[in-house]
């Protein structure tokens, strides 16, 4: 529905990505299917991250290139709060900066609109679906 779950945290351990998919799980209504897009970043496949991932069954992992169009939508979203909220805003403390943040994410949330992708979904499905998979 075009809504952003964020939340700031101080590292990004595999807890931290653990705690962020809970959070992305009690947001999203039950019975949809959650597709996440992510980079190779490690901690995406911490053991513990394929432990959680297995016991949720409505999760889909897929595993994208730095430079794939999926990330796009994300990378625009990152680009338009530097712009709009972050970029020549003065932050006394960490803290503030994040309190910045997450209000620029509920006002968006307001008004927010779904990404229309420009080829079906099944289009896309098929050429991820033929990508080598990533090294372990």
């Amino acid at each position: 529905d075009g809504t952003v779950v964020g939340r700031c945290m101080p590292r990004h351990t595999h807890k931290e990505f653990v705690r962020f998919l809970n959070a992305i799980e009690r947001a999203v209504p039950a019975g949809k299917v959650i597709h996440a897009i992510l980079d190779n970043y490690a901690t995406h496949k911490h053991p513990k991250v394929q432990h959680w991932l297995a016991d949720h069954p409505r999760w889909v992992f897929h595993f994208t290139p730095t430079s794939a169009s999926w990330i796009n939508a994300v990378e625009g979203f990152f680009s338009t709060i530097t712009r709009r909220r972050i970029r020549r805003g003065v932050f006394n403390s960490v803290p503030h900066l994040q309190d910045a943040i997450t209000r620029y994410i509920r006002d968006h949330n307001r008004a927010a609109r779904p990404f229309v992708w420009t080829k079906p979904a099944d289009t896309i499905l098929s050429k991820l679906a033929r990508l080598p998979a990533p090294s372990e």
